[in-house]
């Protein structure tokens, strides 16, 4: 088995040392996004919303981006005119 030295000035100046397995870690980090569960009118406006923007979607009404705040500024002049 492989043996791995750890400074000791290391772990105390980052507070403590975490070793575990890639599938322990990988798991903590699916686990680290939090899941909403939405139910009544909440549910069903975002599933309006979601239809809505779906039918834009086909419709070729979406607007393409680098980013949010390109996506938005993009937005607001095409509804300006």
């Amino acid at each position: 088995m492989a043996s791995i030295t750890i400074q000791k000035n290391k772990v105390e100046e980052q507070k403590g040392m975490v070793i575990l397995p890639i599938r322990e870690y990988e798991k903590l980090l699916r686990q680290a996004v939090p899941t909403y569960y939405l139910t009544g009118k909440a549910a069903k406006r975002l599933d309006a919303l979601v239809e809505e923007g779906m039918e834009e979607y086909r419709a070729g009404k979406t607007i393409s981006a680098p980013s949010l705040g390109v996506a938005v500024r993009r937005y607001g002049k095409k509804r300006a005119r």
